[in-house]
C-alpha cells in the first residue's frame, strides 16, 4: 500500500502540548481518510514539528449512493427545494416506498485527489490549546507560527494550499521539504518518504522519534552519572519535558559551588528543575551530591566546557536566590507568622488559612483521640501546618509547601514529631508516593484532607465529571491509603461530622455534606479496580450497609473474595442467584413471601435440613460479624451449599398445592435474608 507521509513544521512548540498534537493529528487524519483505509499509523514529535505517516488504499472505491427527498403527495415546494439542492430535475427521482428517492453514483477517487481535498479543512480546525495568529491576510493560526507543509504520497508531493477565499493561508502550501537542526544544519532539505524524512533528519541532527530523545536523554544521564559513581534523582516528567525542548540531545554534567550544599535538597531540586530544567544527583549514600545534569540542543566543539560554564553560571545566580529566602525566612519563627494567615483567603466561601488552621486543630485533636495519637502534638502541628504559606521560598516555589515548613520547624527547635508531620501533611501526594506511618503525621494528614473535602463540598465545590480542580479526589484518595495502610479504624460519618461542626454556621447544614461517605466509597472502589481486586465484593457488602470503617469493610470484602474462590463459595453464589430469580418471579404473582415458614409444612427431608442448616448458621455468621472474625462468617455460610444443592435437586419449590408452594417461597426469603447479611449476591460480577 502506499505511504502517505505529512509534516507540519513551525517555530517551537510548547513541550507540554506535543504528545497530545501528534495523537490528535493521527486521530483527524485516521478520521478523514478512512475511505481509504489507513493502516500502519506513526507519529512523530518534536519542538519544531508534529509529523505522522501511514499507508492508504490508492483509491476511494466508487459507490451508490441513496437519498430519501419529500414524501410523495408532499406540496411542489418541498420538491423543488429538494431538486434545487441537489441541482437536480424531477426526472432524477424514483418513487420508493412512498418517497422521492435520489440515487446516483459516485465514481471512484484517488488518494491524492481525496488526500488533497480534506487535509485543508483538517488543519484550518485543528485544536490546540492554545493557538496565535501572526502575519496579515489570514486567520489561520497554529500554536507557534506555521513555516512548512510537507505532505508526500507514495513519494511524490500531494499538491494543496491553505489559502480559501480572501484569505491567503500565509502562503503555505505543500512541497517535498523539511528542514534540520536550527544551528547544527540550518536550511531546507527535500525527502521521498518517511523513511528517508527520518534518516535525512538525522544526518541534520534531528531524531523525530520523541520515545528515541527520551531514550537517549535517560540512559547517557544515568551513564554520566554513573561514571562519577553517582546516579540521577528519578524525574520521569523532566525527562519527558526537556524531551520535548531538544531534538539533538547532548547530555552535560556540572559543578555546583560548595557554598551552596548546605540548602536543603529539596530546595536544590526544585530551584534547578523549575527554573533551568536540571536534573539533581544524590551519592550513593542518598545525600545530594555536588554536581547536576543538563541537556543540551547542539554538540559543542570544544567538548562542552564552554555551555558547562554558561550553566554553572547561570545556576549559581539561581542558588544565591534560594540562599536568600532561606536565610531571611528562618529569621522568624513558624508560630510568629500565624496571624499572617489571617490574610491568605483559602475560598471566598470558606474564609482564611487563619480559619482553616483552626478547623484543623479541633479536628487534629478529635482524630488523635481516636487513634491513640499524642493529642498535643497533633494539634501544635495542625497549628502550624500552613505558617510556611508566608514564607519566601514558598512563595517562589509552591512544591516545597509542607517541605519547608518542616525545615523551619525544626530551626525553631520545634518537637520533632511535630516538624515531622508538617513536613509529611501532603503525603501522599499520588499513587507512586509514600504514606506517613508517624502518628502525628498521619493526624494531620487525615485533619487536612477532612477538613478540605468537608469545606470545599458544603460550598457547593463537589468535582463534576473529570472538572475537580480543587483536588478533591486526591484528598479522598489520600485519606483511603492513610487509613488503610497504617489500619486506622475510624468512622468516616462520625469524623465528617465533626469536620462540618467547625465550619461557618451558614453552610454546616449544607446537603451536598451527605454525599462525602459514598464520594469516599467512590474512590475506594476506584483504588481496588487500579490495584486488580475485586471490587465488586466491596459493592456487593456495602448495600444497605451503614459501616463506614474502610478497615472494616475491607477485611469483610476480602473474607467474601477468598469464600467466592473456593469451590463452595462458587456454588452458593449460584444456588442463592437461583433461589433469588425464583422469589423475584412469584413476588410479581402474590408477593412478597417474608413470612416466616411453617415447620409442620415441611414434607421432605431436604426442606427440614435446609431450615435446620439456617437455624444454626445464621446466629453463627451473626456472632462471627459481631467479632469481626469475617472468615469464620464466610465458613459458615459456605456450609449452606450441599443443604442448598440437595434442596433444589429435591424439592419443587412451585408445588401444585399452594400451602406447600408458600411455605417453601418463606424458606428461600429466609434464606435470601441470611446471605443479604453476607453480602448482595446480585452486585458479584460473573
Amino acid at each position: 500500500m502506499p505511504e502517505l507521509l505529512i509534516e507540519l513544521f513551525s517555530e517551537e512548540i510548547p513541550a507540554r502540548m506535543q504528545q497530545q498534537a501528534g495523537e490528535t493529528l493521527l486521530r483527524l487524519l485516521t478520521e478523514a481518510l478512512a475511505p481509504l483505509s489507513p493502516k500502519d499509523a506513526r507519529i512523530f514529535t518534536g519542538p519544531r514539528r508534529i509529523a505522522a505517516s501511514l499507508t492508504l488504499n490508492d483509491m476511494v472505491p466508487g459507490r451508490t449512493l441513496s437519498e430519501r427527498g419529500p414524501r410523495e403527495g408532499a406540496p411542489d415546494k418541498a420538491l423543488d427545494g429538494f431538486t434545487r439542492k441537489h441541482g437536480i430535475t424531477r426526472d432524477a427521482l424514483s418513487l420508493q416506498n412512498g418517497f422521492w428517492v435520489l440515487e446516483r453514483d459516485e465514481p471512484a477517487l484517488e488518494a491524492r485527489t481525496h488526500i488533497a481535498a480534506v487535509l485543508p479543512e483538517l488543519l484550518r480546525r485543528f485544536p490546540w490549546p492554545k493557538s496565535m495568529r501572526w502575519g496579515a491576510g489570514s486567520s489561520f493560526t497554529w500554536v507557534r507560527p506555521l513555516r512548512r507543509i510537507l505532505c508526500l504520497f507514495d513519494g511524490t508531493v500531494v499538491p494543496f494550499a491553505l489559502a480559501h477565499d480572501e484569505d491567503n493561508g500565509h502562503h503555505l502550501s505543500t512541497d517535498t521539504l523539511t528542514e534540520g537542526h536550527r544551528f547544527m544544519a540550518p536550511g531546507a532539505v527535500a525527502v521521498t518518504s518517511a523513511d528517508n524524512w527520518a534518516h535525512t533528519l538525522r544526518e541534520r541532527f534531528v531524531m523525530v522519534d520523541a520515545a528515541e530523545r527520551r531514550s537517549v536523554i535517560s540512559k547517557e544521564l544515568a551513564a554520566l552519572a554513573a561514571s562519577e559513581g553517582l546516579s540521577i534523582v528519578p524525574d520521569a516528567g523532566l525527562v519527558d519535558e526537556v524531551a520535548g525542548l531538544v531534538e539533538w540531545p547532548v547530555p552535560f554534567l556540572g559543578q555546583i559551588d560548595d557554598r551552596f550544599m548546605d540548602l536543603p535538597p529539596e530546595v536544590m531540586q526544585v530551584s534547578m528543575r523549575v527554573n533551568q530544567r536540571y536534573f539533581a544527583l544524590r551519592n550513593s549514600d542518598g545525600t545530594a551530591a555536588p554536581r547536576f545534569a543538563f541537556v543540551a540542543n547542539i554538540k559543542p566543539t570544544d567538548g562542552g566546557a564552554l555551555v558547562v560554564a554558561g550553566n554553572e553560571r547561570v545556576l549559581r545566580a539561581r542558588f544565591a536566590d534560594a540562599r536568600h529566602f532561606w536565610d531571611l525566612d528562618r529569621k522568624q519563627t513558624l508560630e510568629s507568622r500565624l496571624s499572617a494567615l489571617d490574610n491568605i483567603t483559602f475560598h471566598a466561601k470558606l474564609g482564611t488559612q487563619g480559619e482553616r488552621t483552626r478547623r484543623m486543630v479541633r479536628l487534629a485533636g478529635l482524630i488523635a483521640d481516636r487513634v491513640g495519637a499524642p493529642k498535643a502534638e497533633c494539634e501544635r502541628a495542625a497549628l502550624l501546618s500552613k505558617t510556611d504559606l508566608p514564607t519566601g521560598m514558598v512563595g517562589e516555589f509552591p512544591e516545597l509547601q509542607g517541605v519547608m515548613g518542616g525545615y523551619y520547624a525544626r530551626h525553631d527547635g520545634e518537637n520533632e514529631h511535630v516538624a515531622q508531620a508538617i513536613s509529611e501533611q501532603y503525603q501522599p501526594r499520588g499513587p507512586g508516593d509514600t504514606v506517613p506511618t508517624a502518628p502525628v503525621a498521619v493526624v494531620v494528614g487525615l485533619a487536612d484532607r477532612f477538613d478540605m473535602l468537608a469545606a470545599f463540598f458544603a460550598a457547593g465545590e463537589k468535582p463534576s465529571g473529570s472538572g475537580d480542580p480543587f483536588g478533591l479526589r486526591r484528598a479522598a484518595l489520600g485519606i483511603i491509603r492513610l487509613i488503610r495502610e497504617n489500619g486506622l479504624r475510624l468512622d468516616l460519618v462520625e469524623i465528617f461530622t465533626l469536620a462540618a461542626e467547625t465550619l461557618p454556621a451558614n453552610l454546616q447544614n449544607a446537603p451536598d455534606l451527605a454525599l462525602l461517605p459514598q464520594f469516599i466509597a467512590e474512590r475506594l472502589r476506584v483504588q481496588l479496580r487500579a490495584e486488580g481486586a475485586r471490587y465488586d465484593c466491596l459493592a456487593a457488602i456495602s448495600v444497605g450497609n451503614t459501616d463506614t470503617d474502610i478497615v472494616r469493610l475491607l477485611a469483610r470484602a476480602q473474607a467474601l473474595q477468598n469464600m467466592l474462590e473456593t469451590e463452595d463459595g462458587k456454588n452458593l453464589l449460584a444456588t442463592t442467584r437461583r433461589a433469588a430469580n425464583i422469589l423475584r418471579i412469584e413476588d410479581k404473582k402474590d408477593g412478597p413471601h417474608e413470612k416466616t415458614p411453617d415447620a409442620s409444612l415441611y414434607t421432605q427431608d431436604e426442606e427440614r435440613t435446609l431450615a435446620q442448616t439456617l437455624d444454626r448458621v445464621e446466629p453463627a455468621v451473626e456472632t462471627a460479624f459481631a467479632e469481626e472474625r469475617f472468615t469464620d462468617a464466610m465458613r459458615d455460610a459456605a456450609s449452606l451449599r450441599t443443604p442448598l444443592d440437595h434442596f433444589f435437586e429435591a424439592v419443587t419449590v412451585n408445588a401444585p398445592e399452594p400451602a406447600l408452594r408458600l411455605n417453601r417461597l418463606h424458606l428461600l426469603a429466609r434464606l435470601g435474608r441470611m446471605t443479604r447479611l453476607i453480602a448482595d449476591f446480585s452486585q458479584i460480577e460473573g
